[in-house]
């Protein structure tokens, strides 16, 4: 639960911020994938999968952000996922419910974020009439008025005003611009 309401949060003031619409459209999409799979592989319960989705997708939009876990090993936010199946593995969970999650993160993450960048064409675009439903919409949204991709440079790493040591820990920039963002982060893999 903890990871659902943290990695829940994190993508949603950062990479989606104003964006509420495509973020639902994103649980959408992953809660019906996810549905349509797990009978095949007799799954009853999907919180956690679904969980392990928002998490691939967060560790893939924030590349840069370094993390540690349980203050032993440093690594970078594309990892946490498999850090965290590792971690789950070696305390005797079955890895299916995980990797079922990762499975349907790097789908999301591959139509939305990679596939447009090489074919100019965005599959997973939000339809208007969920676009409708949460009102207006963010005039700084990584897609432009029209079909053009522009990649969103540095998602979900918070750029603040920072003052020093309590502006890193709060997501600050505080003048340091390769890691900003990374103190909260970090933080928070160390708690988990």
């Amino acid at each position: 639960m903890f990871f659902l309401a943290r990695y829940c949060r994190l993508l949603e003031e950062g990479t989606f911020r104003g964006r509420s619409a495509d973020f639902f459209y994103m649980l959408l999409f992953g809660s019906t994938l996810l549905s349509c799979v797990a009978p095949f592989i007799n799954i009853q319960f999907l919180g956690s999968s679904l969980t392990f989705m928002m998490v691939y997708v967060w560790g893939r939009r924030n590349q840069f952000v370094n993390m540690s876990f349980l203050g032993l090993f440093s690594f970078t936010a594309p990892y946490l996922p498999w850090v965290l199946l590792i971690f789950s593995v070696m305390l005797g969970s079955s890895p299916v419910v995980d990797l079922l999650g990762m499975a349907a993160g790097h789908v999301y993450y591959f139509f939305e974020d990679v596939y447009p960048t090489m074919t100019d064409r965005r599959p997973l675009k939000t339809p208007q009439l969920v676009k409708m439903m949460f009102g207006r919409e963010d005039v700084h949204a990584a897609w432009g008025d029209g079909d053009e991709f522009v990649p969103e440079a540095r998602a979900g790493v918070f750029q603040g005003g920072g003052g020093g040591a309590i502006g890193r820990v709060l997501g600050g920039g505080g003048g340091d611009e390769g890691g900003a963002g990374a103190g909260a982060a970090g933080a928070g893999a160390r708690a988990e």
